[in-house]
């Protein structure tokens, strides 16, 4: 045999396809139509009802536009739901401009510090180039948010708004990426003609001043202060007067964000369960604790999020946002589409496998805010987004649970509802995954 494609192989594939008149049929519709509209499942969509038997949400969506801030966002839209309580509030965001600019500012400084760190590692190891190539980017993880919040508080989205940067981030990491990767040539140059990591540092410092720069100019600067009032939803006024992020942070969040664990679903094999993992170089508050996953079983996963949602508290997850996915309709499900069918062929690769192949990894991050619920059993999830109010229900869409099984990663869940052997194995020293490994992705 071969390696290359020899004329006669090229002869059967032609024949092979203008045989078959399905084919023929397939073509002519393909080259005039999308194949998601071709192949989308009409029997599922008839059949996924948008009612859920425990619902929580009766506020609206936001909307993080051309960014890839989703895990910032639902993270705050998860505490919002309490400080509307707090506030009696019919509608309430907290800035999420205001996270993000410490977002980028603390992830560089992160960023420097690998660098740093790795200086006497070749240019073209893995981990420094992973660390090249991941850079300023827009996305993040549960506990990278916890330590945001923790350090730098929060505050109103009237108090910090949003910006062209905010909403559309590309020009501006653009930017941030060059200074970075610049001052990562200085570092390591630096560090080279054995000048130390106190010298580095020096340079570190200057290089964290032209990005502070950077970022007070495209996201407005975060104030240290700022005065506070508001009419709630019964017309009654309230003045707070001048607080401080951390003290508005400490007044209105009101979920002891120090309690959540992140469950993951990871069936590599080389991925045991009931163990903690953490990723090589994941983080972004230098000092504040790892990012920490604990392997369980999706089932569980299921269950601890319908009952947090029975219990009357929305879940923040993570999953591969655009696999068997209908925008408009706002619709996921396994078997949405059949490719199968049209392409004469099967897409058999496992959850693991399509982990192992890059086929899948977590890209977006979401909350649920509604589970139904049939004999003890999730049958559909309701999700909020944060993509604004033009698809699926105003913003909110339907998740089958089959789509769960498949496309679900993780979930922030309070520590207090695992069972005790899975609480006692938070405290062993978790495995470190490489810094490229896939459990990352949502950072990326």
């Amino acid at each position: 045999m071969h390696a290359g494609l020899t004329p006669d192989e090229l002869d059967l594939m032609r024949k092979n396809f203008a045989d078959n008149p399905f084919y023929q049929i397939a073509q002519n519709a393909l080259t005039q139509t999308s194949v998601d509209d071709l192949t989308l499942s009409r029997d599922i969509v008839v059949r996924t009802d948008r009612s859920v038997s425990h619902l929580l949400d009766d506020w609206t969506v936001t909307n993080q536009k051309q960014s890839g801030r989703c895990w910032l966002f639902a993270g705050l839209n998860l505490l919002r739901v309490g400080a509307m309580k707090a506030m009696n509030l019919k509608s309430f965001e907290f800035s999420q401009n205001y996270v993000a600019f410490w977002d980028k500012l603390e992830r560089a400084n992160y960023f420097l510090e690998a660098i740093i760190d790795t200086a006497d590692r070749d240019i073209d190891d893995r981990t420094v180039a992973h660390l090249l190539r991941d850079v300023a980017n827009d996305g993040g993880q549960w506990n990278m948010f916890v330590a945001l919040v923790r350090k730098h508080g929060l505050v109103p989205k009237s108090v910090m708004p949003e910006t062209q940067s905010s909403s559309a981030t590309g020009r501006m990491n653009d930017i941030l990426r060059r200074l970075l990767r610049q001052g990562a040539r200085d570092l390591r140059a630096l560090l080279a003609r054995g000048e130390g990591v106190d010298a580095a540092r020096d340079r570190k410092r200057e290089i964290l001043d032209v990005v502070h720069r950077v970022l007070c100019m495209h996201l407005g600067t975060p104030p240290k202060q700022f005065f506070w009032q508001w009419t709630d939803k019964d017309r009654k006024f309230h003045r707070d007067g001048e607080l401080t992020p951390l003290e508005f942070a400490e007044r209105y969040v009101t979920l002891p964000l120090d309690d959540y664990v992140c469950l993951v679903d990871d069936p590599r094999e080389s991925s045991p369960r009931h163990r903690t993992f953490t990723v090589d170089r994941l983080g972004n508050v230098v000092g504040a604790p790892p990012v920490i996953y604990l392997n369980v079983e999706i089932e569980l996963m299921k269950h601890l999020a319908m009952q947090t949602i029975i219990g009357g508290e929305p879940v923040w997850f993570g999953c591969d946002v655009g696999k068997m996915f209908r925008r408009d309709l706002g619709i996921w499900d396994a078997q949405l589409y059949e490719l199968e069918a049209l392409y004469d062929t099967r897409f058999d690769l496992t959850k693991a496998e399509r982990l192992l192949y890059s086929e899948s990894a977590m890209t977006h991050a979401m909350l649920f805010t509604g589970v139904d619920v049939q004999d003890d059993r999730p049958r559909r999830w309701r999700v909020e987004n944060s993509w604004g109010e033009k698809d699926g229900d105003k913003g909110f869409y339907t998740m089958n649970d089959s789509w769960f099984d498949e496309y679900v990663f993780e979930v922030a869940i309070r520590k207090e509802l695992l069972p005790p052997k899975l609480q006692d194995a938070l405290t062993e020293e978790p495995i470190v995954l490489p810094a490229w490994d896939p459990m990352g992705a949502l950072a990326g």
